[in-house]
């Protein structure tokens, strides 16, 4: 097989486009892979990229068409533009605020911090050369660029405007800013012209572009497999001899799905969870800046609402409610739930159709219906002050996990005619409650989780929040409603151990996270080693993250094998969660790995050097 011919070599100074912009850079080629057809660059900040070759131009031809360009705007067009600076930088300003707050988005720090961080660091920033927007023949959605093809060029003239205007002053490739280095800050006079083009460069900035890497191995699948899968556990887990071998489970009649008291005590919870969450009782939290520079707040009462909803249930038993009845009907509830959350699924793709652009979420953003669909098209959907995305994070799925687990003790107690549910459920329904409450009582910290800040909500959020939590995490109660297994009390005592210690290491890393994400100025937190990267963010190396990159995702699995172990080892099913929970945290891990080293360079090699291990010490 011939090998295809490379156009560009190892160490070749080329202009290469910086992705999501029409901006040039010059950067030096490290090395081209044959198999990805794409080019391993290097910025001038030590910034590392893989680009295509459409997205590389040599550096003596870009400058030539650069410089006919400029030759070809007439004397007197170039007078007109350069005499009104101003009225185009106010009509640009909203989309320049939008620029500075989504890059605040990224690096998980307030826009209004991370510019007087810029202020005081003294870095090589490259001043881009810029091109017309080129039509990419291979995009399959041509039509939603077509939208954005008109705002592109507008944004593109807007730079143009000052390099054509003082093309003597802006002949300088890069711009020098001031920097701490060694605690010593090094002054740099910088030039108003230079401000100026900074401003613009600024309002080149796109708010939120196409999303043309799809992942997630396929929205057309995960639509299919996602629901198939619940359905498979609620029926297989539920037989005499739930083993892997008596696949296909049996199916139950068609009319056995569905059940309109199953539907509406479904509505009815997530009604009253939705009341107690517009009640005015807890702390408004606001969290991370937006796109458009806005702080949306977050009614975080989610303690008050786990609190209340016990009540509640403590009150409806001593009335006579029967809660056996969530076992006996899991499958028509699980459906029911499924249903819903189709439903909300739909309304919030419509809803996203008519949303303004800096609204939308940067990784549901493709154009392809189905896809948008999946992933979510609308980062924030609110009915008023009402967020939807955050209110099915925290409250109906959650509270509903602890709820089905009381729910599953109690038909353990009835089936298996005892006077107190077993020690293996007790352990269960105390482990993962513990789970469910600390997430609720340290709530404001969700808001700081790449779920609220980068996420869309559509169907995969919604979904997830709603049926795949409370209907798949519950498998290890489920499954011992059946299938008892007792537990001497050596056993018994070494899994509360290792249940306590993980669940240490996960608030504890987890505290540190979210501490240094909201405030890595706070004096405080002064005493944490860092790594600067190009971005302005720093890497946190120091507690548990200076032993593992992922310390939080090791508490995990340590509190995921304490709620597995009470199951025993006669089926492979109650291990389910453990096993998604292992290849779940893998390719998280090897995606933010990628998007890592994509974004900080070479900063993110030191610190993979710093600290080597991923997940498990001295293992992986």
């Amino acid at each position: 097989m011939k090998m295809p011919a490379v156009k560009y070599q190892k160490g070749e100074k080329v202009m290469g486009r910086w992705p999501g912009s029409n901006l040039y850079y010059e950067v030096k080629v490290l090395s081209f892979d044959s198999m990805s057809q794409l080019y391993t660059v290097i910025y001038k900040d030590g910034t590392e990229l893989e680009l295509k070759e459409q997205d590389i131009k040599s550096a003596a031809g870009f400058q030539a068409r650069s410089r006919s360009r400029s030759r070809s705007r007439s004397p007197g067009r170039r007078r007109s533009r350069s005499r009104s600076p101003a009225r185009t930088t106010r009509r640009s300003s909203s989309r320049t605020a939008a620029a500075v707050a989504a890059a605040a988005i990224t690096d998980s720090v307030p826009s209004s911090r991370r510019e007087t961080r810029l202020k005081d660091t003294l870095e090589v920033r490259p001043s881009p050369l810029t091109t017309a927007p080129e039509n990419n023949s291979n995009n399959k959605h041509e039509t939603l660029e077509e939208k954005q093809k008109e705002e592109n060029n507008t944004t593109t003239k807007v730079y143009e405007t000052y390099l054509e205007a003082e093309p003597e002053k802006n002949q300088a490739r890069y711009n020098l800013r001031r920097r701490k280095d060694d605690g010593a800050a090094k002054e740099v006079t910088a030039k108003p012209e230079q401000l100026e083009v900074e401003e613009a460069k600024k309002a080149v900035a796109p708010i939120a572009t196409l999303t043309t890497q799809l992942d997630f191995g396929g929205a057309y699948f995960w639509l299919l497999f996602l629901p198939a899968w619940v359905l498979f556990l609620i029926i297989q887990v539920n037989l005499e001899d739930p083993s892997l071998a008596n696949f296909p489970p049996p199916l139950p009649p068609l009319e056995a799905f569905l059940d309109a008291q199953a539907l509406a005590f479904v509505i009815l919870w997530i009604a009253f969870q939705a009341m107690l969450y517009i009640l005015p009782v807890g702390k408004l939290s606001e969290g991370m800046p937006l796109m458009s520079g806005e702080r949306l707040k977050y009614r975080t009462n989610g303690f008050f609402a786990i609190v209340v909803s016990a009540v509640v249930v403590a009150v409806a038993l001593h009335q006579g409610l029967d809660l056996t009845y969530i076992h006996s009907h899991f499958l028509q509830l699980a459906v029911a739930t499924f249903l819903i959350a189709t439903l909300l699924s739909v309304y919030l793709y419509v809803r996203s159709r008519y949303a303004p652009q800096e609204q939308l979420a940067l990784g549901g953003n493709s154009g392809n219906v189905v896809y948008d669909f999946f992933k979510g098209h609308e980062l924030n959907p609110r009915i008023k002050d009402f967020d939807l995305k955050f209110f099915c994070e925290m409250r109906p799925g959650l509270i509903g996990w602890c709820l089905i687990n009381f729910a599953m003790a109690l038909a353990e107690m009835k089936q298996q005619n005892l006077e107190a549910p077993s020690n293996s459920m007790i352990l269960v329904n105390l482990f993962q409650l513990l789970y469910v409450v600390d997430g609720l009582w340290n709530e404001e910290a969700i808001l700081t989780t790449m779920d609220l800040m980068h996420d869309g909500f559509g169907f995969m959020l919604a979904f997830g929040d709603l049926v795949w939590v409370p209907f798949t995490y519950t498998m290890q109660a489920y499954y011992l409603v059946r299938h008892p297994n007792p537990l001497s009390f050596p056993a018994l005592t070494a899994i509360v151990i290792l249940k306590l210690v993980g669940f240490y290491i996960f608030r504890k890393s987890n505290s540190e996270k979210n501490a240094f994400r909201r405030n890595p100025s706070d004096p405080k937190l002064s005493y944490l080693k860092t790594i600067p990267t190009a971005t302005g963010k720093s890497l946190l190396v120091s507690g548990w993250w200076g032993v593992i990159r992922h310390p939080n995702y090791l508490g995990d699995l340590l509190m995921a094998l304490a709620w597995s172990l009470p199951c025993g080892f006669s089926h492979l099913l109650p291990w389910y969660y453990m096993i998604y929970f292992i290849i779940l945290l893998v390719h998280r891990d090897s995606r933010d790995m990628s998007e890592c080293r994509r974004k900080y360079g070479s900063a993110w090699d030191e610190y993979c050097r710093t600290v080597r291990y991923r997940i498990i010490p001295c293992v992986y």
